[in-house]
């Protein structure tokens, strides 16, 4: 079976055939819609075969429908039905639980996402728990993602916001207990000193957790 993985972020829309090593992408923004998504992933995808697609998408999500609009994308993605508007079975996950299920190597893991806002998911024992951390306060009366984010990291320049993350990291860690933690997203690269047992991983990790979706021989439970 082939699988076209998805991940769509806040700046951009990246895909992979699980046959082949030519990613594609298409710009998203704070006006994509979930029908503009479907649409122009069919555009880019024209000449491509597959059998069945997983997308994440940077919402909440549970029993694979979007329950939220995306906080940095466009409206009309509650509810939408992928399956129906692509034509194929199509799972959807939260993006950050997507690339948490291709960064996982057993036990307690808890994934973060730097980029646009603030992904997170956690994997416990084989277990994927997607989580909403971003808009949780962190302090000043500001949430976690106001001051990880993008936004954040305009805002308070490389330096100090490379303090912030850690100091996120070290709060949540502090909470969660997980084993390791796995920093992803367009962001991450740009993290330097890292506290034992956090490590970067590579954004390209999300498509083979798209893939794992399908696996039914994985450990993984979604």
């Amino acid at each position: 079976m082939i699988i076209l993985s998805i991940d769509v972020g806040g700046s951009n829309v990246k895909f992979l055939l699980s046959n082949s090593e030519e990613k594609r992408k298409f710009a998203s923004g704070p006006e994509l819609t979930g029908q503009q998504m479907v649409d122009q992933v069919k555009q880019n995808t024209a000449d491509w075969k597959f059998d069945a697609i997983s997308i994440g998408i940077p919402a909440p999500v549970i029993h694979g429908k979007v329950i939220h609009d995306p906080h940095n994308l466009g409206s009309g993605w509650s509810g939408f039905d992928f399956s129906d508007a692509f034509g194929l079975p199509t799972k959807v996950v939260n993006d950050a639980a997507m690339q948490a299920l291709g960064d996982y190597k057993g036990g307690r893991m808890l994934f973060l996402g730097l980029g646009t806002g603030l992904g997170s998911a956690m994997i416990v024992e084989g277990v994927l728990q997607p989580m909403e951390l971003a808009h949780l306060p962190f302090k000043k009366g500001k949430t976690f993602e106001e001051y990880v984010g993008q936004q954040g990291r305009e805002r308070l320049g490389k330096k100090r916001w490379r303090l912030e993350v850690i100091e996120a990291i070290t709060m949540l860690t502090a909470a969660l207990e997980p084993e390791y933690v796995v920093l992803g997203g367009g962001n991450a690269k740009l993290m330097d000193e890292l506290p034992e047992n956090v490590t970067v991983c590579a954004n390209g990790n999300a498509f083979l957790g798209g893939f794992r979706m399908w696996d039914e021989a994985s450990p993984i439970k979604i």
